[in-house]
């Protein structure tokens, strides 16, 4: 969430702009900008990392 956050940001556009180009509304982009995390599912997030040009990798390991 922060990685798309900064992202977004490095746009410089308006919230309207970035929203468009994530292919989401302006308040879903406020609320992702405001980290309301409860209102993303992972495979959410993922899709919008990968609109905002971002890699994701996923490492699962045992537990100490």
């Amino acid at each position: 969430m922060i990685a798309i956050t900064e992202a977004v940001s490095g746009w410089h556009m308006t919230q309207t702009g970035g929203a468009r180009r994530l292919g989401v509304t302006q308040p879903r982009l406020n609320d992702l900008l405001r980290g309301r995390v409860g209102k993303f599912s992972l495979d959410a997030l993922v899709a919008l990392a990968a609109r905002a040009g971002l890699a994701v990798h996923l490492e699962i390991t045992l537990a100490a």
